[in-house]
This record gives C-alpha cells, structure tokens and sequence, in this order.
C-alpha cells in the first residue's frame, strides 16, 4: 500500500529573539520578496536590510513574549490534520516545510526520504497564491527536487490555492460570527479584512493573482457570513505589513482605519484574511499596532477574529483538500507556479525612468542601492561621496 506524505509549507519565524536576525536575512535573501536586477547583490542588500531592522522587529517579538509562535502552531496543525486522515483510513504522514527558518525544507525533505514514502502531497498554508508565499516555496521544492535524484523520482501532487473551499469559508465565516455576535448591535458592525499586502509590481508586471483571490474570498465569506448571522454587514478590505521604497498593493490597513474611524464607525470586527495562524501579523501588527490606531482614529470597539489554527472546522477542510488531492489528477510543480503573464520578474527588461509601474520599480532599487552606498562610505570613511566632497 502507498504511503502519503503531505507536505504542509509555511512562512516560518524567529522562535527566540537572538533568531530575529538571520530570519530576517533569509527572508530578504529571497529574490521573491526583494527583487534585483543583478542577483549578486541580493546577499549583501539582505545584510544590510536585516541589519537595520533587527533591533526593531526584536522590539516587536518581545511585544508577544519574545518569539514567533508560528512552528508550534503549525506543528499542532500538522498533528490535528495527520489524526483526522487517519481517521478517515489514509496512511498518512504529515510533515511541515518552513521557507525561512527551521524547520526548513531541506529538513521536511530528509525526513520525507528516511520515512519511505512513496507519494507526495504539497499543501502550502497560504489559502492565496502568490509569488512570495506559496510560488516561493513551490520554487524552493523544485531546487531541492532538481538536485535530488531520489527526490525527483517521487510522485507529487500540488495543491496551488483554496481560498474558494468551502470548508475554509465556512471556518472563517464562523469565526467571524462569534465575534460579531459580541458587538453592541452585531447588524451594525463593520467587518474589516486585512491581508498581507505584496508589491503592486507582483500584480503589474507578472498577473500575480492574489489580490483579485483575497477580493473575491472576502466576497465569499461574507456570503457565508450573512447565512449564519441572517443580516448583512458593510465590509472592508485593506493590506498591511508593507516594506521598503515600492509601491504596494492599496488600500493600506492603517489609511482604512483612520478613515473608518473618522467615519464614526463603532464596532469594527478585524479579520486576518490570509494568515491561518497567529504570528507576529496578528498578535503584534493587528493586536497592538492597529488597535492603537483605530481608537485614536474614533473606533469604539475594536475586536479581532482569532487565527484559525486548529479549529476542527478548518482542519477537516485540510483534509478534504489532501484527499481531493489524491483523487484528482496530478498537479506538477511546473504547473502550480504558473502566472497568467510570462514577464521576467527579475531582471527587469530594461532600465526605465519616470513614474511608471516599471519606473517605480526600479527607482525603488536604485535608492535602496545609494542609501547602501552612503551608509557604508559613513562606516569606512571613503568612497565616491567622500571624493566629490559630499561627505
């Protein structure tokens, strides 16, 4: 009989605060999240990123006891889904890949090869596909898998997105319920979800399609929503946790906020739409950051729908997903990374000034790039600045 491993991928997170430092170096490391058009900086910039935001996003962990809890959640997950497919008859392993910090995939991989198992389940954690979550990690697989004879010879199947399953909608929409249903007048709260945001580039220049996902999920949902409560709410969405010189996918969470909160808006319900475990997003950025934000702003009440974690409704759709999986057709890797456009992403076809898409892109690069410069001629007390007398 097939033994079936199913693989769950994830962002992964500082576990400690002396961890902060090289998880931020391994996810700006990643030309998935800082694009640029010679690769060979892409180390060095990643460096000197995480050198610089080390010391704050530390004061952000200790804000949430000192460490990331994303591994033991999603370990938990793993636990909970491998127990409900056994359940259901399936010889199942459930293994968990984190793209940048442990345990990395190269470990899930190890384990997956000693294990003996003769078929492969990808399920990323991300319930949108995008370039920097889950087409990332697909690409970290297919470099593990093309220099890995053993590896390669392994069926796989990959499970691209599923921000449209209905088990998944039903468990936020849930969620969402109970919270709403603690408001001063549950038919008069404002549901707002707030998503990840990515760089408007992503979308512009490579149809990455998570936006238009995260649009129509949140449609879903409150479809579902209004099933269960037998009202319909007003909504919003927005993105947050953008960084760097590039323009983002808008609106941003904190414009909205002020803006529903000047509005008079007083019972807002906030929901983390693309994280399905609470991190430092949730607990931090949403919990702490934003509430701020939002009661300066005017809102009365600010309640947030906790993460899903292992709530049994999400996990059993997990489930319903693998075994959907294993009965439908294969999805190769090739094929779960594929974008509607075939535009390179890095390096751009051609330098561009102005106030373009394009444009932005790189001028975004090239400030990143002086203010490198500059920060070392500070350190070294020479360079191109010192010689033409800026310095």
């Amino acid at each position: 009989m097939a033994r079936v491993g199913v693989l769950l991928m994830n962002l992964g997170g500082p576990e400690r605060i002396e961890d902060v430092g090289p998880f931020l170096y391994n996810l700006f490391s990643d030309p998935e999240i800082i694009r640029l058009p010679n690769r060979s900086l892409q180390k060095p910039l990643a460096w000197f990123i995480s050198a610089l935001r080390t010391s704050k996003s530390q004061q952000a962990y200790k804000a949430i006891g000192g460490g990331s809890p994303l591994r033991r959640i999603t370990e938990h997950q793993a636990r909970e889904l491998q127990s409900e497919l056994r359940q259901r008859g399936k010889d199942v392993t459930i293994y968990v890949a984190m793209r940048y910090w442990h345990p990395f995939t190269e470990s899930a991989v190890a384990d997956i090869k000693a294990d003996d198992i003769s078929e492969i389940v990808v399920l990323p954690l991300y319930p949108h596909f995008s370039l920097s979550t889950s087409g990332s990690s697909f690409r970290e697989l297919n470099r593990l898998r093309q220099s890995d004879p053993v590896f390669k010879e392994l069926p796989l199947r990959c499970i691209r997105s599923w921000y449209d399953h209905p088990g998944y909608l039903s468990s936020m929409a849930e969620l969402i319920a109970q919270e709403v249903r603690l408001s001063e007048m549950p038919s008069e709260a404002h549901i707002f979800f707030t998503a990840h945001g990515i760089p408007k580039s992503y979308v512009d220049d490579a149809g990455d399609p998570y936006p238009s996902q995260i649009e129509e999920c949140a449609s879903l949902i409150m479809i579902e929503l209004k099933k269960i409560l037998g009202h319909e709410n007003e909504f919003s969405l927005a993105y947050q946790s953008r960084v760097g010189p590039e323009e983002w996918i808008k609106p941003y969470t904190n414009e909205v906020l002020q803006k529903l909160g000047a509005s008079k808006t007083r019972d807002l319900v906030v929901v983390p739409i693309s994280f399905v475990s609470e991190h430092i997003e949730t607990l931090e950025e949403i919990d702490i950051e934003y509430r701020e934000l939002a009661l300066a702003s005017g809102v009365v009440n600010f309640r947030r729908v906790q993460a899903l974690d292992t709530y049994p409704t999400f996990i059993s759709a997990l489930a319903d997903l693998v075994v959907s999986s294993l009965d439908g057709p294969e999805v190769a890797l090739d094929e779960a990374v594929k974008l509607p456009t075939r535009i390179k992403l890095y390096p751009q076809e051609k330098w561009q000034w102005g106030w373009s898409n394009s444009s932005e892109v790189w001028n975004g690069r090239v400030a990143m790039l002086v203010f490198l410069a500059f920060s070392l001629e500070l350190i070294t007390g020479k360079g191109l600045f010192h010689y033409l007398g800026l310095l």
